[in-house]
Order: structure tokens, then C-alpha cells, then sequence
């Protein structure tokens, strides 16, 4: 059973930058494929970055391919977000989730735990 824990999130001006960090426990968390979705009120459930157990793969859908940057720390069992020049259309409330397998890895149903996330706003 892991458990993970966001944080990082916080009210910023457009143009800004945050850094959301995902704390595991309770696993081998380096085996995990970690995602980080975000959700805004009346909206669907989005990916906006996936990054590979080993760190061979990342994925950024269009909306934040080349402002998002993921990583990931095994040894400290951590996974960051780094969100450059935000937008108000970011603003939204932030999960990291963990799945055994990379395969179907853009689907949220392919997670198995998931944090109970982080609000970010952005401010126009």
C-alpha cells in the first residue's frame, strides 16, 4: 500500500512558477509509474505529466508541453512537478498517482493510489 502526499500548490500571479512535490511512503515506490493529473470544477479529470518508474519515459500533453517539467527522486521516494509561466487556465486542483504499469499510463484508471492533492490558482 502506498501512500502519497502533495504539496506545493498555493495562489501565484500568471506568469509565475511553482514546484508541486509527491511524497511516498508505505512501498517500493521506485517501482511505481507516478502521474500527476489536475482537476478543475466542471471539468474532466487531465494528465499533465507521467513519468516512467526507471525515468526512461515522460509524457506532457500540448496544454503544458514545455512549461511542466517532471521528475523524480527514488532514493527520497519523491516525484516534482515544476510548472513554469502558469496561466489561469492551470488553476486547478492537482493529484500525483501511482500505477503498477506504464501501459494504458494516460488513462486515470490505470492508478492505483493516489494523493489527495493540492490547489493551484493562478491569477490573471
Amino acid at each position: 500500500q502506498v501512500q502519497l502526499v502533495e504539496s506545493g500548490g498555493g495562489l501565484v500571479q500568471a506568469g509565475d512558477s511553482l514546484t508541486l512535490s509527491c511524497a511516498a511512503s508505505g512501498g517500493t515506490f521506485s517501482f511505481y509509474n507516478v502521474g500527476w493529473f489536475r482537476q478543475a470544477p466542471g471539468k474532466e479529470r487531465e494528465l499533465v505529466s507521467a513519468i516512467k518508474w526507471n525515468d526512461a519515459n515522460t509524457y506532457y500533453p500540448d496544454s503544458v508541453k514545455g512549461r511542466f517539467t517532471i521528475s523524480r527522486d527514488n532514493a527520497k521516494n519523491t516525484v516534482s512537478l515544476q510548472m513554469n509561466s502558469l496561466r489561469p487556465e492551470d488553476s486547478a486542483h492537482y493529484y500525483c498517482a501511482a500505477a503498477s504499469s506504464w501501459e494504458s499510463y494516460k488513462a486515470s484508471d490505470a492508478y492505483n493510489y493516489w494523493g489527495q492533492g493540492t490547489q493551484v490558482t493562478v491569477s490573471s
